[in-house]
């Protein structure tokens, strides 16, 4: 039942998607307008729009139940809680204490009135 369910999810996706594809945009009339010739296609200057949209808004309804048996069949009952409760937490033991910052570097050693004050050429 699940598999048939996924198949049939993916098969209105890519029908969707063509269907999408197929449609006019609301500027493909100025075209036809100046002699384009794309009026007179294969479903008629209208009856393209009509069809493709009714089919385009059933295939999303299709789409949208399909997804909604998808999430129905894989939720488990025996599952309570969210994302979260999967996680492993001790309850008992204290946080975490922070992390401690490194020493600072040593000091250079020697006098610094012995050192030589002329500069490496």
């Amino acid at each position: 039942m699940h598999t048939l369910v996924i198949v049939l999810h993916v098969l209105a996706a890519v029908a969707i998607v063509v269907l999408v594809l197929l449609q006019h945009g609301k500027g493909a009339d100025m075209g036809a307008a100046f002699g384009s010739g794309s009026a007179g296609s294969l479903f008629g200057s209208s009856g393209a729009a009509n069809f493709l949209s009714r089919s385009t808004g059933i295939l999303a309804a299709v789409f949208f139940v399909t997804s909604l048996g998808l999430t129905f069949l894989t939720a488990s009952p025996s599952k309570s809680g969210g994302v979260t409760q999967s996680i492993k937490t001790d309850a008992g033991k204290p946080a975490s204490q922070p992390a401690v910052p490194a020493p600072s570097a040593p000091a250079p050693s020697g006098d610094p009135a012995s050192k030589s004050t002329e500069i490496p050429k």
